[in-house]
């Protein structure tokens, strides 16, 4: 076999793995400063897009609340909606090995951000940006319900329809 062929059907095996990765799934979102889990959201596609929605959230990394019975009012976010409950990524574009074009809230402030995700590893980089400027967050999958009590049952990723945040 000469090297060529060789070269090109490496190149086609690598090509279809990282356009494989699927960033859909439950995730901990993990405090910068603490290094405690903030949330777990339920990152979901629809329609070729994928959307990210609060399903839980934790205080000083203990279970506060989730979306049966949500309580914390997201205040600077129009409509003041809960944050369990709130889609905070939505209209994310799958450009090779990444998620792109998309947008992400911060529920704390109610600004939004260009946002891009991809996977390193196990874990899914989120990046929020205005222009070139941003940072990342590493979050991490949510491993069976940690932290979360015995009678919640997360709903299945294909139950969920996009509400967008004005």
């Amino acid at each position: 076999m000469n090297k060529g062929l060789i070269f090109g059907i490496l190149f086609l095996v690598g090509l279809f793995s990282a356009s494989a990765q699927d960033v859909t799934g439950y995730w901990k979102t993990i405090d910068d400063v603490t290094g405690e889990v903030k949330s777990v959201v339920a990152v979901y596609e629809k329609g070729g897009k994928v959307y990210g929605r609060v399903l839980a959230i934790f205080e000083e990394g203990a279970y506060l609340e989730d979306f049966r019975n949500p309580q914390k009012v997201a205040e600077e976010t129009a409509g003041q909606p809960y944050f369990c409950g709130l889609d905070i990524i939505w209209d994310m574009e799958k450009k090779g090995d990444s998620y792109k074009k998309g947008k992400i809230m911060d529920p704390q402030n109610g600004k939004h951000y260009s946002c891009e995700m991809w996977l390193d590893g196990k874990n899914l980089m989120v990046r929020g940006k205005i222009g070139p400027i941003g940072r990342n967050q590493t979050w991490r999958p949510l491993d069976g319900s940690e932290g979360l009590p015995s009678d919640l049952t997360l709903p299945p990723l294909s139950s969920f329809t996009p509400v967008i945040p004005q």
